[in-house]
């Protein structure tokens, strides 16, 4: 392959702001440029950039090796074993520069496993290779800070103007080099309102059974991002669309959940359209949160089962919850660190109408209260729970001490679960006196 020219897009085309380039990657890219390496900003940012979205996290690609880039700064690692990348700290923000890629037709030693997909990849080439490297065309966009300018090899620009999502190369081979792209594929589709060629749609339908070699750690940090992309009820759909619902959620039924979707007024759509709106905001939102919502109903129909086979309701609960997360692990694991806190807004879902002496002070200063309340208040709107259970929630954590007693006392005893009635207290023995001998 001969070196093509780079279409070079300038700011009056590209329209992008150079302040709202992060000043630490700014800083790396004229560290290396001082050092006599070429460095751009590229990928995901330059994109949004482009979009006018503030991008999440700045990366840089360089022609200079890791073991070149690291001595440049005073706190950097080198990480990774599949590609090796170069992570520059600067406080909590990491910038994240990456070796240009050798284009994988032009190397025979890519190690690869049989089905194609691409295990070490440690081979280096020049920037036009490392953007015919990349995924889609709109992801291999390079920004130079010499001159503002956008270089373009791909035509990655043209397709962000026509709303289009193109794979650089053949789709069904960089498929099999790396499954998870065709996820990204629907996260990109969603998240920038981008259309899906026809040919493409195809070929992720025909290669889904690929993500069934991936490793349920990444896949988990994949499905994080579709659900945090902040187009989580499109993104869903595209999900169902593509049949990957039951390959990545086991315990989801599939056809279900595609009418659950289009139903506004379902818990799980409510909460996905509450994670857009914070995620707009700018405001965290929690995998916990978000998974707790996608399993509740596999969880609750399961619940109902065992209670109607008498098992108390607490055990009915953990069982359930238990059972979902088994069958949820063979595909996609959440981690201890969100299945706990997980467990934690389910099984509160039964502690919150028992209000009665001082369960409600103690449920109150649970850690977990906060996103138990905020499930409470998803289960009122859609009918699961009494909406006056929410309000007398929400209006105890607002009064004083005096008050809060006062709620608590005035509940009616048989309903709630508890009684705010005073256990009697026992007069202390008194001694004997000695009688006199």
């Amino acid at each position: 392959m001969s070196k093509p020219e780079a279409r070079r897009i300038h700011r009056d085309q590209h329209g992008i702001n150079p302040e709202y380039i992060d000043r630490h990657a700014r800083s790396v890219i004229e560290t290396l440029l001082d050092a006599g390496y070429d460095a751009y900003l590229v990928g995901g940012c330059v994109r949004d950039l482009i979009l006018r979205k503030k991008p999440k996290d700045f990366d840089v690609a360089t022609n200079a090796l890791p073991e070149q880039i690291a001595p440049l700064f005073r706190r950097s690692r080198i990480i990774g074993k599949r590609f090796r990348l170069v992570h520059v700290r600067f406080g909590r923000e990491v910038i994240e520069v990456a070796t240009f890629r050798a284009g994988a037709d032009l190397v025979d030693d890519l190690e690869t496993t049989d089905a194609g997909r691409i295990i070490s990849d440690n081979v280096y080439g020049e920037e036009y290779e490392d953007a015919f490297r990349r995924d889609f065309t709109i992801n291999a966009l390079f920004y130079d800070i010499r001159d503002d300018a956008v270089l373009d090899y791909v035509g990655g620009f043209a397709d962000l103007q026509s709303r289009k999502l193109h794979v650089i190369g053949d789709p069904e081979k960089r498929f099999r080099e790396d499954a998870v792209r065709m996820l990204r594929a629907i996260r990109f589709s969603a998240k920038l309102d981008l259309t899906l060629e026809t040919d493409l749609v195809n070929t992720i339908k025909r290669l889904s059974y690929l993500l069934e070699d991936q490793s349920r750690a990444r896949l988990f940090d994949e499905v994080i991002k579709l659900l945090q992309g902040g187009a989580a009820v499109k993104t869903m759909s595209l999900m169902c669309e593509f049949g990957f619902v039951e390959m990545l959620f086991p315990p989801l039924d599939q056809q279900r959940l595609c009418e659950t979707l289009n139903d506004c007024s379902s818990l799980l759509c409510r909460a996905l359209k509450n994670t857009d709106k914070r995620i707009r905001q700018g405001k965290s939102v929690t995998p916990a949160f978000m998974f707790a919502a996608l399993l509740w109903e596999p969880v609750r129909q399961r619940y109902e089962e065992l209670l109607a086979r008498r098992v108390p309701p607490i055990t009915a609960m953990d069982k359930a919850a238990m059972e979902v997360l088994e069958r949820q692990a063979a595909r996609v694991i959440v981690p201890k660190r969100f299945s706990v806190p997980m467990r934690d807004i389910w099984t509160m879902q039964l502690r919150l109408p028992r209000r009665g002496g001082r369960r409600a002070f103690s449920l109150l200063s649970h850690r977990r209260f906060r996103a138990a309340y905020d499930f409470l208040l998803l289960r009122c709107e859609v009918g699961e729970e009494d909406p006056a259970l929410a309000q007398w929630w929400t209006r105890f954590q607002e009064v004083d001490e005096t008050e809060a007693v006062a709620m608590v006392r005035a509940l009616q005893p048989g309903k709630t679960g508890g009684s705010s009635r005073r256990r009697r207290r026992r007069k202390p023995k008194t001694r004997q006196a000695n009688k006199p001998a």
